[in-house]
């Protein structure tokens, strides 16, 4: 199955992109809406200090297994 994610707005019930991609003619799928955030102040940096820490290997290439499930293989 193939999937593409196009950034839209909807405009009386058009949908239309916003971006440079265009959609197909027809097509079928899900639709997510995401509501606008709602916080009455912003987060302040350094919320979570110290609650979790980053493993030294964060950055390593994933092993092969893992790489073939998100490939679909």
């Amino acid at each position: 199955m193939n999937y593409l994610t196009v950034e839209v707005e909807i405009d009386h019930g058009h949908v239309v992109s916003k971006g440079a991609e265009s959609l197909p003619d027809k097509a079928s799928g899900l639709l997510t809406i995401l509501a606008p955030t709602t916080l009455s102040q912003p987060r302040p940096i350094g919320l979570a200090k110290g609650q979790f820490t980053v493993p030294d290997d964060f950055n390593a290439p994933l092993p092969e297994d893992v790489l073939k499930a998100f490939e679909g293989k």
